[in-house]
């Protein structure tokens, strides 16, 4: 008997308006301080799930990159909440800063990631999760230290992406902790191709998807999740001085123990801006087929799309989409 042909879903690049979804509802946390002091008050509102010795996934960028998460917020961070934190990265699948161990530490020194330990997990190897669920994978291969910490905090800088249409809590676990020579290939390319490209489009997100699922399973509720909505070009960190000039407005700060409802409400607060603001922004989005991403996660019962988004610089008022793009600055650099 023949074995099944895995067929990619679709849809990826049709935004579901809130009143079309169904299901639970979890809560966002948001704030429109966009400094070291509102990452750490907001932190405070999803540490809960956080102890012991604490990964802190983030993506350190390639060489002078603009757009990355600044490094005195974080160094901020960890000193006030985050004692036992370890930032913690893989090397990078494609030719550039950070493709090897040796070069991807030049590169933290060069961005200035020297304050705290840097632990590049695939350094020595990888180590293999199993993937609950999954059409593409049963496994996934990961840096090999990640099974050393109790917790994960996903603390991301949201943007696009060029293969995924846009880099959230997703994208930052799933491509960011498999390790660079065996999981990266398994999400990006089609085993014997020569291009190491190849899968684009739902199949991406997909895979990209079953990877973060892997992780999200392993932490199980020792997990949470920040995304920056600061300097959100369409170009991913990983293009560093070569990213697309930032034409979208900054936003603040969003914070969830659920990845499916921060990811999807970074992706509401981009939709609900003018046309002026968002277009650049959507065209990448939905151009790549990047919404895939969300509603594979809630196939996969990773999360809600449903939230309620809870503003704590009004005192944890329950706030609206309109409000919080509501008179957005233009971005100024």
């Amino acid at each position: 008997m023949s074995e099944k042909k895995v067929v990619p879903g679709t849809g990826g690049d049709h935004y579901v308006p809130y009143g079309e979804r169904t299901g639970g509802e979890s809560v966002v946390f948001f704030t429109r301080d966009l400094s070291a002091e509102g990452l750490v008050r907001i932190y405070g509102r999803i540490q809960e799930a956080l102890g012991g010795r604490v990964a802190i996934k983030l993506h350190t960028g390639e060489k002078n990159g603009p757009n990355i998460i600044p490094r005195d917020w974080v160094k901020t961070l960890m000193e006030e909440k985050l004692a036992n934190g370890v930032m913690i990265e893989t090397n990078s699948y494609y030719e550039g800063d950070r493709d090897s161990t040796k070069k991807h530490r030049e590169t933290l020194q060069v961005n200035g990631w020297t304050f705290a330990p840097v632990d590049i997990m695939d350094e020595n190897g990888a180590v293999t999760f199993p993937v609950k669920g999954g059409k593409w994978f049963t496994e996934m291969s990961m840096g090999k230290t990640l099974p050393e910490y109790d917790s994960l905090l996903a603390l991301t800088h949201f943007k696009g992406h060029t293969k995924g249409g846009f880099g959230g809590s997703n994208k930052n676990i799933g491509i960011g902790c498999a390790d660079g020579k065996v999981g990266k290939a398994m999400i990006h390319t089609t085993p014997g191709q020569s291009d190491p490209w190849d899968i684009s489009n739902e199949e991406f997100m997909e895979r990209m998807t079953e990877s973060t699922k892997a992780v999200t399973d392993h932490f199980g509720k020792r997990i949470a999740y920040i995304n920056v909505m600061r300097n959100m070009s369409v170009s991913c960190d990983c293009e560093g001085i070569y990213a697309e000039p930032v034409v979208t407005p900054n936003v603040g700060i969003c914070a969830s123990l659920d990845i499916l409802a921060v990811d999807q409400a970074c992706v509401d607060i981009i939709y609900a801006m003018k046309e002026e603001e968002r277009h650049a922004f959507v065209e990448r989005m939905e151009s790549r087929h990047g919404l895939r991403q969300l509603s594979y996660m809630k196939e996969l019962g990773m999360g809600n799309d449903r939230y309620t988004l809870v503003d704590i610089d009004q005192d944890g008022r329950e706030v609206a989409l309109a409000e919080v793009v509501k008179d957005l600055a233009p971005f100024a650099g």
